[in-house]
């Protein structure tokens, strides 16, 4: 069974940091597996922020590029998500999700398995 527990997020002023985690469990014993971070503010669509594969491989949306970093710590089993330069539309709930195989979108309906989320909100 997998479980997804995310913590660090937050109030911030514009260009401040916060980083997310996401403890992870049950899916380490598979092979292939992608990891990834999304987010939903209030009155929109879910959209995917970014991606870790298990070969490595990351990948980022558009908006978040150049200011988001994922990564993951194998000991710890944990999910990051380093933000930097916050703005204040990056403000949302933020879900760690899973999924098995590579990663082959960010679309949401590709991951079966959620968090509960962590609100991160970005003042101006």
């Amino acid at each position: 069974q997998v479980q997804l527990v995310e913590s660090g997020g937050g109030s911030v002023q514009s260009g401040g940091s916060l980083r997310l985690s996401c403890a992870a469990s049950g899916y380490a014993s598979y092979s292939r597996y992608c990891l990834g971070w999304f987010r939903q503010a209030p009155g929109k669509e879910r959209e995917g922020v970014a991606s870790f594969d298990s070969d490595g491989t990351r990948s980022y949306a558009d908006s978040v590029k150049d200011r988001f970093t994922i990564s993951q710590d194998n000991a710890k089993n944990t999910l990051y998500l380093q933000m930097n330069s916050l703005k204040p539309e990056d403000t949302a709930m933020y879900y760690c999700a899973a999924t098995w195989g590579p990663c082959l979108s960010l679309l949401p309906t590709v991951f079966g398995y959620w968090g509960q989320g962590t609100q991160v909100t970005v003042s101006s």
